[in-house]
């Protein structure tokens, strides 16, 4: 959490535990249940309890979307305490990376939609995600 609040520029773990809380869920809601149990096999205990919790299995698979509806779900979760930054995913996504097993979790995303690979790019050393220009 400590690491994700730094990738992000937040100054409490509060606020950096909605964020990670609002980036696993967007990102679970993009899944089929196989899918989603694929990925949260390779998460860290914490991590993988907080991916899976309120999880309704009935409801439908959004589409991937991009960035910009990446972060209105992001944002929605727990609303009126979020503070998650515009670059939210890639920065849970830099701090993600730090504590799995690359070789494993890059195995899962290998199998799963290309645009799974794309929300899970970390930030590059600009702070900017990998593969996005900046304006």
């Amino acid at each position: 959490m400590t690491d994700a609040r730094d990738c992000a520029g937040l100054p409490t773990t509060n606020m950096a535990w909605n964020m990670v809380v609002g980036v696993l869920h967007a990102f679970r809601w993009r899944l089929s249940v196989h899918q989603a149990l694929s990925f949260a096999a390779v998460l860290p205990p914490m991590i993988r309890a907080l991916f899976m919790e309120d999880w309704d299995l009935e409801q439908a698979v959004l589409p991937f979307g991009g960035p910009a509806d990446w972060l209105v779900d992001v944002r929605s979760v727990r609303h009126r305490h979020n503070f998650s930054p515009p670059d939210a995913v890639a920065s849970v996504a830099t701090a993600l990376r730090k504590h799995v097993d690359v070789v494993a979790f890059e195995r899962v995303m290998a199998r799963l939609p290309p645009e799974a690979s794309r929300y899970w790019q970390p930030n590059d050393a600009s702070g900017t995600q990998a593969g996005q220009k900046v304006a």
